[in-house]
C-alpha cells in the first residue's frame, strides 16, 4: 500500500482513484474534476504533518490516527492547517471532514459527504447526491442536481441554479435559501426552529405546498394558494400546477418566503 508523509509543499499524481476520503482541520481543500491523471498538490502546510495512501482506488489524506469522531482531542494550542488541490475523475464517490477549514468540490458526478464543524463548504456543478452536515459552517451551492441533503445547528444553506430530485434541510437557527427547480415528482422538505427560509419555485412548478410557521410570517407570490392565520399557527397551502411535486416547510419562529420566477434567465431587475 502506498503511503506519504507531507510535511512540506509537494504534488503527487496518483493511479486510478474510484474513492476519495479527506480530513483536515484548518486552511483549505478544493476538489475538481478531472480526465487527466489524479493529482494532490499540497502549497502550505503546517503543525503536524499528512498521512497519504492509497489502498485499492481508495485514496485517503488525513492525520496519523485521526478520525471524524476523535477530532476534538486535536483541538489544540498549536495550529495544524494545510492548503491543497485534489483532482479526481468526476465519477468519484468524495468524502469531506473539516473543522475551521474551507472546502470546495467541483464537478463531481457521484455521491459527495462532507462533515464541517466551523469551516464553509461550496459546491460547484456537483451533480450526484449530497449528504452535508455542520456546526456553524455554511453550505453555498451553485447548478447541482440529484439529492440534496443538509443537517447544521446554525449554519447556512444557499442553493442557486439546477434541478433537484429532492432537498432535504434541517436547522436550529440557519437560514435556508433555495432558488432552484424540481424535477417531475421531486420534493423539498424544510424544517426549522428560528431560522428564515426562502423558496424560488418556476412560475410553472407543479406540487403540493404547506409552509407552516408558529409564530414566524409566511408569505406566497403564488395564487391560488390557501392563508390561514391563528394565534399559534401561520400556514398557506394549497396545490400548484398538477401537483406532481410536494414542499413542505415548518418553523417554530422563523418566517416563511415562497417566490415565483417567470423564467431561469431573469433580469437584473427581477432578482431586486
Amino acid at each position: 500500500m502506498p503511503q506519504w508523509t507531507i510535511d512540506a509543499p509537494t504534488s503527487l499524481d496518483f493511479s486510478e482513484v474510484t474513492n476519495l476520503k479527506i480530513r483536515l482541520l484548518a486552511g483549505s481543500v478544493a476538489v475538481l474534476a478531472t480526465d487527466n491523471a489524479p493529482s494532490l498538490d499540497v502549497t502550505s502546510i503546517s503543525g503536524r504533518p499528512l498521512q497519504v495512501t492509497q489502498e485499492g482506488g481508495t485514496l485517503t489524506i488525513s492525520y496519523e490516527n485521526l478520525n471524524w469522531e476523535g477530532l476534538l482531542d486535536w483541538l489544540k494550542p498549536q495550529r495544524h492547517s494545510a492548503v491543497m488541490t485534489v483532482t479526481v475523475p468526476g465519477k468519484c464517490p468524495t468524502q469531506l471532514g473539516v473543522v475551521s477549514a474551507t472546502a470546495v468540490v467541483s464537478g463531481i458526478t457521484a455521491r459527495t459527504s462532507v462533515k464541517s464543524v466551523s469551516g464553509g463548504i461550496t459546491l460547484d456543478g456537483v451533480t450526484g447526491d449530497v449528504d452535508a452536515q455542520t456546526v456553524s459552517g455554511a453550505l453555498e451551492a451553485q447548478s447541482v442536481s440529484g439529492r440534496v441533503g443538509f443537517k447544521s445547528v446554525s449554519g447556512e444553506l444557499v442553493l442557486a441554479g439546477g434541478s433537484l430530485d429532492r432537498l432535504d434541510a434541517n436547522t436550529v437557527s440557519g437560514a435556508v435559501t433555495a432558488d432552484i427547480d424540481l424535477e417531475q415528482s421531486g420534493g423539498m422538505k424544510v424544517a426549522t426552529v428560528s431560522g428564515d427560509v426562502a423558496l424560488r419555485l418556476p412560475a410553472q412548478a407543479g406540487t403540493q405546498v404547506n409552509l407552516h410557521s408558529t409564530s414566524g410570517k409566511v408569505h406566497s407570490e403564488f395564487e391560488g394558494l390557501r392563508a390561514s392565520r391563528a394565534p399559534a399557527s401561520h400556514s398557506v397551502s394549497g396545490t400548484l400546477g398538477d401537483g406532481s411535486g410536494h414542499v413542505s416547510v415548518t418553523t417554530l419562529s422563523g418566517r416563511i418566503t415562497l417566490l415565483r420566477r417567470n423564467q431561469r434567465n431573469a433580469t437584473a431587475q427581477d432578482h431586486e
